[in-house]
């Protein structure tokens, strides 16, 4: 059996997850958790990064720090995961979402404009696949409605948009270390504050309320309830295990690349022979290899294909259901103008197996099973 996903181990982690332990420090912002943090605002050039349970948490945090109020807009697309849409929803936003291209799944930037009221108060980019949204074009409309931009980049470690990192070109962006990240700590994600005037505040956030930031610090010599907040800590072994995959950071990225560059060779016959179509990377994008997919025809020849590679014991997945077809969607959301891609695309996305340490004859078996199926 090839599997669909293997958490990626370095061999440290054991090493780092003893120290931790031996330190006597198990709870939030121990040494593990600060050397994490600091290794993201120095190899992305951000200014505050802050650990936090999941990529959930972080959006959620950053809903708080933009203050989404019942009312307010957040224009997304809806191709994405349902915490994208329920960081704002919690807060009482309705969602406005528009339609996706399709060429990197992405949301459509020439479709924003049209759907601004002067209730939006955010859009929320998600980097699909780790390919970058157009955040030029993103960025300029923002600044000129005033609005928030909060990049979901849970997919974009490592990635690039003209040079600049995931994450880190609109207010905040938001990381996952999900184990089917390229990156991991089983469960976990980053808050990057590209604005130095919110940092207290989340502080105050992630600490629950409190000001307990800054009596650590002994800026006050009691800490107590000052805002609204929650407990937006990871653990520090999850901590210890993700500073193992961060010393091998390069090398991790530069796996997964070859593996993606490989299937792409193998593949792209196919696609010259109009038989599927292979990801597409904008020339402005520096891609992380999070996902190597395939489009096929339609809903029905991807359901074969699924069952094609599982009786050649490759396990494979597609992805999101557009959150605007959902039963919550109808009640929390709006689409505004034509679903021309979202749902056609969406069913013909499957992804194949990726991960670190992938190899080879795993690849050359995949693509000859998806070859064979084609024949």
């Amino acid at each position: 059996m090839i599997p669909f996903n293997t958490p990626p181990v370095t061999g440290e982690e054991t090493y780092y997850i003893q120290e931790a332990l031996a330190n006597g420090k198990l709870s939030g912002d121990g040494p593990f958790t600060k050397a994490c943090q600091t290794w993201l605002e120095e190899t992305f050039k951000t200014t505050k990064a802050y650990l936090t349970p999941s990529c959930t948490h972080a959006l959620e945090m950053a809903a708080m720090l933009v203050e989404i109020e019942p009312g307010d807009e957040v224009i997304m697309p809806s191709y994405t995961f349902v915490s994208t849409a329920n960081a704002f929803v919690l807060r009482g936003a309705q969602i406005v979402f528009v339609d996706i291209r399709p060429d990197t799944m992405n949301i459509d930037e020439t479709k924003i404009e049209a759907a601004v009221t002067e209730r939006t108060k955010a859009i929320v980019p998600v980097h699909y696949a780790g390919t970058a949204c157009e955040m030029d074009t993103i960025m300029d409309i923002a600044r000129r409605y005033n609005m928030y931009v909060i990049e979901d980049a849970a997919q974009g470690v490592m990635s690039t948009y003209k040079g600049r990192a995931l994450g880190t070109i609109g207010d905040y962006g938001c990381f996952s270390f999900h184990d089917t990240k390229n990156y991991t700590s089983g469960e976990g994600g980053a808050l990057l504050l590209n604005r130095s005037d919110k940092q207290e505040q989340a502080e105050i956030i992630r600490e629950k309320g409190t000001n307990r930031s800054k009596f650590l610090r002994g800026q006050v010599d009691k800490y107590s309830w000052v805002d609204a907040g929650s407990s937006y800590l990871p653990a520090e072994l999850n901590a210890a295990y993700l500073y193992a995959q961060f010393q091998h950071a390069e090398a991790i990225n530069n796996d997964r690349l070859a593996s993606w560059e490989m299937y792409a060779k193998e593949l792209r016959p196919l696609e010259e022979d109009g038989l599927l179509e292979l990801p597409k990377v904008p020339a402005a994008c520096e891609h992380n290899a999070h996902m190597f997919f395939i489009k096929t025809a339609g809903i029905e020849e991807r359901t074969a294909l699924v069952e094609w590679l599982k009786e050649a014991g490759i396990a494979t997945a597609f992805h999101y259901v557009p959150l605007h077809s959902s039963a919550a969607g109808r009640r929390f959301s709006r689409f505004h103008g034509t679903d021309r891609w979202t749902t056609r695309e969406s069913e013909r996305l499957l992804r194949l197996p990726m991960f670190y340490g992938l190899q080879q004859e795993q690849i050359e078996e995949i693509t000859e099973q998806v070859r064979s199926f084609y024949k």
